[in-house]
């Protein structure tokens, strides 16, 4: 596996790939790998194309100045997972290499970014738009899968391809789940043994969710469930928990309004935030 520092490092054999009529297939981490990022790596491996993974813990999509500083950072174990899945390239730029100047772009993507994640993140998605357009320029690829845990994230990079007139082909993947069903995420190790434990009860209540909706119970009474039920513990702070359209994100009052609808939840397990979702059709 190639590991690659300087931009111009990696147009030198990305070009020699591109001549060759390799296509490239691109999965942009932060790094803190897990078996979701690996399974990304695996698709992309899987439909034949020469596959690059970038680390970069991206400065601009914090808006929690210690959420940055505390995020984890494990580079050795990535590049061993990475040499293990078969991972052809990575790209560990420094903050220089991305960032030369500073990037005062300011992208707009309407309601999607003012909701959830944007609501209670404000900038993050901006911050995510920069990075994310910067590495697809220096990269190039024909394909670039991404996780749906992160599922507003995953609209937005679509919307930024459609935006920027990019001719990169977004595959959004499944979640990769624990045992006990909790969404595998880099923050996960941050999580004590007690949180570990609390942290599992926010799939169980997705897939409740899931149950009452599918009995045509009212939005507004799942969303009381779920808020009483984290309620109970001092353990837990819930952010928010929206059930919205799947194709646009609309927050739902009547489960009529759209064919299928998706549960999202944003909660606090002590101090770490976890976000997950569901399909509820």
């Amino acid at each position: 596996m190639l590991i690659l520092e300087r931009n111009s490092e990696l147009k030198i054999h990305l070009d020699r790939i591109r001549a060759e009529s390799r296509q490239i297939g691109f999965i942009p981490t932060m790094g803190a790998l897990h078996a979701g990022h690996i399974s990304l790596i695996n698709e992309s491996k899987k439909q034949g194309l020469f596959t690059v993974c970038s680390i970069f813990v991206n400065p601009t999509q914090f808006n929690d100045k210690k959420d940055l500083e505390h995020y984890p950072r494990t580079p050795d174990q990535d590049i061993e997972m990475l040499r293990q899945s078969g991972c052809d390239a990575l790209f560990m730029p420094s903050t220089e290499e991305i960032y030369p100047k500073e990037d005062t772009r300011i992208f707009n993507f309407g309601e999607l970014e003012t909701l959830l994640e944007g609501s209670h993140r404000p900038g993050h998605f901006n911050g995510v738009a920069k990075v994310v357009s910067i590495l697809f320029d220096k990269v190039q690829p024909n394909v670039a899968f991404f996780g749906s845990k992160d599922y507003q994230q995953v609209m937005v990079i679509q919307a930024l391809v459609k935006q920027l007139n990019l001719p990169i082909k977004i595959v959004p993947c499944s979640i990769i789940r624990e045992p006990d069903g909790l969404a595998m995420s880099s923050r996960n190790k941050r999580l004590n043994k007690e949180e570990r434990e609390a942290a599992k009860l926010i799939p169980l209540l997705l897939n409740e969710s899931k149950v009452l909706f599918k009995a045509q119970k009212p939005i507004s009474e799942i969303k009381a469930f779920i808020a009483s039920k984290l309620a109970q513990k001092t353990i837990y702070k819930l952010e928010y928990f929206e059930i919205c359209g799947s194709d646009d994100l609309h927050i739902l009052t009547n489960k009529n309004e759209v064919k299928e609808g998706i549960a999202l939840i944003a909660c606090f397990v002590g101090k770490i935030r976890l976000i997950d979702n569901l399909i509820l059709d």
